[in-house]
């Protein structure tokens, strides 16, 4: 038995929101579905699991980034509104990594790369972002590699 896409569950999830009549979590699973075709039709080829991951997180920093300047506006109706967009898309990615396993992962590609100064940044950031993608905040596995390039 295979298991379905990412894809396919988003799908199965908008025909199930449709069924139950929740407007707000069909609403945000369809901006989920066209974010992902529209970059299906972009890049001319069909999303796998870890490039809707990337779509999903993208559309998440879009969610944090809207909830904060909602916020420093004081209108919490719409940062409420983004909140509730932001953690059922969340739902979508997979398990979080704990702060252990990112140190680990972090240091095994520090180790690898022979990193020595922050010139070699790329070189890492290249190395974990396939292993963290979806499970892990980049700004901060970003700010926890300038640390360890600086220290």
């Amino acid at each position: 038995m295979s298991f379905p896409s990412l894809k396919e569950r988003i799908t199965e999830d908008m025909k199930s929101a449709m069924r139950a009549r929740e407007p707000v979590r069909l609403g945000t699973i369809r901006l989920l579905l066209a974010a992902i075709k529209q970059k299906e039709v972009d890049e001319r080829t069909t999303l796998d699991d870890s490039a809707v991951i990337a779509v999903i997180d993208k559309m998440l920093k879009q969610r944090k980034d809207s909830i904060e300047q909602y916020r420093k506006a004081e209108r919490h109706d719409l940062a409420d509104a983004e909140q509730r967009e932001a953690e059922l898309l969340t739902t979508y990615l997979p398990q979080a990594l704990s702060a252990n396993e990112i140190d680990a992962i972090v240091n095994t590609a520090i180790t690898s790369s022979n990193a020595q100064s922050m010139q070699d940044m790329g070189k890492i950031m290249a190395i974990v972002k396939p292993q963290l993608a979806g499970r892990a905040d980049m700004g901060a596995v970003s700010a926890l590699i300038k640390a360890r390039l600086t220290a």
